[in-house]
Formats: C-alpha cells, structure tokens, sequence
C-alpha cells in the first residue's frame, strides 16, 4: 500500500485510466447481470434474480442449487451435479439443471426459504411458488433418475399380461398398483405418491384380465421383489381410502431383504427405512464356519419385518468402521448385538446364541423390556479432574453432572465431528474463565465410547446444563457456540437474556459418513 501511495503523484494520469476501465468493466458486468440472458457452466445453467422468470418459462422441469461459494459441500457436490447435467443434455431431457448463488442471490435466496446450503428445488411447468424440496440421492446417475421420473410419467401403464409380465420381471424389484379405475381418487394418490419415490420402478393397470392374472380382486398395491417373498399385497382400505404415508412406509420395509448386509451402498437403506430396531450380527466373512452362522440368523428374522431390521456386518470390511461405536474389535466377532434406534441403547445376549430361537426369545425379551441396555463407558483418565475442562465417562456421570452443589456445563462431543473440533477452542477458553468458581464446573464427554441411561445424544457437539440443587434438572443449550454466549448462560442462571432472533444462514461443515443434503442446524448426527 505504502509503495502504491509513493509511485501516486508520479502515475496520477494512469490512475484515472485505470479508473475509468474499472468504472466500465463495472457498469458491464452491471449490464450482464440485469440482463435475462442464460449463460452456462459445464451444461449448468447460471440464474439470478433477473433471468429466472426465463429459465422457468422455457423449462418444463428445472432442478436448482441454490449454494455459497465457499460451502465445502456444494464444492464436493458440483463435480456430480455438472455431469447430471451434461447427461440429461445429451439424452435431449426436457429437464436442465440450474444454479444460483444465494449469497450473491439474496433476493431469490429469500424468497425460497433457503437456510443451509446446498439446498435443491425442483421447479415442475414454471411453477414458482410451490417447488418441491429435491431430497433424493446426490451422485450423479441419482440426480439424472430423480430428475427423469418427475419429466414424464410417474408410472408405467400395463395393459395386457404380456407387458406386466415383462415389466415385472425387468428389476430386481418394482411396485404395480392394480385399480379398477385409474380416474379414481385412490389411482390418484399412488400415481402422486409413485412421482415422489424416485429410486423404485412403478407401474399401474386397471385390466380385468391383469386383477386375475396376479390373484386380485379389488384395488391393491403390490411388491413384486426377485428375492425374499416374490409377492407381496397392500390392499386399499374402501373406507379410509390409499393413505399414502403408510404405504410408503411399508414399500420402504418390504423393499429391503430380509436379511441386509451392512456396505457403503446399502447404509442409506439400512438407516433410511426408519425400522426401530436392528439387530445385529458381526462376523469375519473370511471364516467359512463364522459365515454358517447366517442360516440361523435368516431364520429367526421372518417374524420381525417391519420391526426388527437384521443386519450382517463383516467386522474385516466395512463394518470394520462401526465397531468402536460398540465398544468392540474384530476379535469380538462373532457376537450379537440389538440397537434400539431411537436412543442407541444396545443390548447383548449373556452369552452369544446363534440358534434361531435363542435368537428370537432374546429378541422379544428386549421388545417386551425385560433386558436392560449394556451402556458403554472408558476408563476415568488419571488426570480427569485436574484441567480446566473435566472429563467425564459413563461410570463417572451421576457423581458430577448431578452434585447438587455445583452448576455442571457438559460438552457431549464426537473425536470425528468437524463441528466439535470447530468449537474446541471456545470451551477450553470458557473453562479457564470459569476455573476458579467453586459452583461451577466445565466438563466434557465423548458420546461415542460412553453411554447413559436416561440421556440419548443424537447430534454433535449437544450441550446440556445441570444446574446445583435437587430434582436431577438438565437444561438443553441451542444457542450460539461462543465464550461470550456461553458465559451469559451461565452468570444467568442456565438462561439467556432475551434478545431479538438472529437469521443466519451457514455452511455445513462436512460430517463423516453423512449426506450434505439438510444438515442445517450446525451439528453432525448419530
């Protein structure tokens, strides 16, 4: 800046040169943006607020981005959303792919709702103010099929047994819906219902003939699967009608095996059918003698579905990564383990029976609450309570987090999450500030290798308040993740000042294992 300002007197007339060009390149790339001029990048159309009114109008479908910059997950998705698009280009889909700065887009970022990005939108015949939110897979060849499901057709019409008969036998799984009349409000809902489950195959008939062929007599959705049960029948209730919601459910259920076996591409599945418990068998696939132990597994499953999901997970391949989330290495298989979704509690047999009616009694003795959840906890460092921030473990929680003398701040953390790395700093430097207060302690406890009863953490960092005095009282902390913020909670009892709401709109940081799609609130999930 200092040599800038010496070389000034003697190149004044350069400067305003160089002003003067500045001013123009400004004032044109002012002109480009007010144009509704469509410009693209890598086959991604590029949209502002003064050329999406166009894209709309001359795009039957339109999928659009609406991203930051300097977002980590929009930089990982872009590489698989730009050859998306340059492959619906080349197969002349009526479907394009756009995308929009919303930093820059401030306008359009407001007006849909964007508050995390990468956020998807689907936008169907122009239709501005009611975009669907694009939730399905985000590689390359998921978005090209999601796109494509929502550009024609969300079922294909089978009209004679020839057609259902090769349509059926064209996947490993397909769902027909058989109607008696396609007008119908039922027909209706499945057809809307079809255009909203892009990753399965539908179909839909109303010939008489078909309705025999297949042993149907009145409206009935059917699963037709080339493993596990071939057919499987949810009947329209006449009186309640097709309720879309539960069928999705069971379509999600029954589209599973029997018996899932656990890889990077079947975890999606695994944890997206929203099964409440999963019971677990771990063994070394490399041993033919631990792998017979899959006959007996698969046996006891048949009476679960829908309840209990069975998983095999090989402790030597990809399941190798979730073992220490119960405590375990490879050494430990084979064993079995059930997990109880909704708060991660997992329970172990006293001792591992395969057979499958040990299996299923041990089963039901969990469903019917008769087992108590085997909880995690490491050993108490020596040093736990020396350090500004106390460390805790599970066999040592109830002493600390509820002395009713003292205010207890707990960090529950994961060593893998970015968001907990990101605020690592802010709780030791609260902690230093806090050391000398008798009545309140800073701690912190890694979720993933200690387990409590009565508290289910489901994201990290969660941050929980135990405040002194009797009644075992835990306050939630969802504010923001600064020393200042924090310290108001605390010199106010557990509560902040009330203060105007702040809207914000951040980047996820990226979340091992996780789809960067929805991640908004600023914490990696269990």
């Amino acid at each position: 800046v200092l040599s800038l300002a010496w070389l000034g007197p003697a190149l004044g007339d350069e400067d305003k040169d160089e002003e003067m060009v500045e001013e123009e390149e400004k004032e044109k790339k002012e002109d480009e943006v007010l144009s509704d001029e469509i410009k693209e990048e890598d086959n991604v159309l590029v949209l502002h607020e003064h050329n999406f009114a166009r894209a709309l109008s001359e795009h039957q479908l339109l999928l659009v981005e609406f991203y930051a910059p300097w977002c980590g997950h929009c930089q990982q998705l872009a590489p698989a959303f730009a050859q998306a698009a340059t492959d619906l280009r080349n197969e002349s889909s009526p479907a394009r792919l756009g995308k929009v700065d919303a930093t820059a887009q401030k306008a359009l970022a407001t007006e849909f709702g964007i508050t995390s990005y990468p956020t998807l939108k689907l936008f169907r015949d122009g239709n501005r103010t009611h975009p669907l939110a694009y939730t399905g897979r985000l590689d390359s060849r998921g978005i090209v099929r999601g796109v494509q499901r929502r550009a024609g057709p969300s079922a294909t019409l089978l009209q004679d047994t020839d057609t259902a008969a090769a349509f059926v036998s064209s996947q490993d799984l397909v769902v027909v819906g058989f109607f008696k009349d396609l007008r119908g409000e039922a027909a209706q809902a499945y057809l809307e219902m079809a255009a909203e489950m892009v990753d399965m195959t539908f179909g839909v008939a109303e010939a008489a003939e078909l309705f025999q062929e297949y042993g149907l007599s009145a409206d009935t959705v059917c699963l037709f699967k080339k493993f596990d049960e071939r057919q499987t029948n949810f009947p329209v209730d006449p009186a309640r009608g097709l309720d879309t919601a539960e069928l999705t459910r069971l379509l999600r259920v029954h589209s599973l095996h029997l018996v899932m076996e656990f890889t990077n591409e079947t975890s999606n599945q695994i944890f997206g059918a929203k099964i409440p418990h999963h019971m677990l068998l771990f063994l070394n696939k490399s041993s033919s003698e631990q792998l017979s132990l899959r006959d007996g597994f698969r046996a006891a499953a048949g009476g679960f579905r829908g309840e209990v999901l069975f998983v095999v997970v090989d402790v030597t391949g990809h399941g190798a990564d979730v073992l220490p989330f119960f405590g375990m290495t490879a050494a430990d298989a084979p064993t079995l383990r059930l997990v109880k979704m909704e708060n991660n509690h997992k329970y172990q047999m006293e001792q591992d029976n395969f057979s499958d009616s040990a299996i299923r009694a041990f089963i039901q003795a969990v469903l019917d609450g008769k087992v108590k959840p085997r909880l995690l906890s490491a050993e108490p460092p020596e040093d736990w309570d020396t350090r500004p921030v106390k460390v805790l473990v599970g066999k040592t929680f109830e002493q600390v987090a509820f002395d009713e003398t003292k205010n207890v701040f707990v960090k529950f953390y994961a060593p893998w999450c970015p968001h907990c790395e990101a605020m690592a700093a802010a709780w030791e430097e609260l902690a230093e500030r806090y050391k000398d207060r008798e009545d309140i302690v800073i701690a912190e406890m890694d979720s993933t290798a200690n387990e409590l009863e009565n508290i289910t953490i489901h994201g990290f960092p969660t941050l929980h308040y135990f405040p002194a005095g009797p009644g075992r009282k835990m306050v939630e902390y969802k504010s923001t993740r600064d020393v200042e913020t924090f310290s108001k909670f605390l010199d106010n009892g557990g509560t902040l000042p009330e203060e105007p709401p702040v809207s914000e709109v951040r980047e996820q940081l990226p979340c091992p294992g996780q789809s960067p799609a929805g991640q908004g609130d600023g914490s990696c999930r269990m």
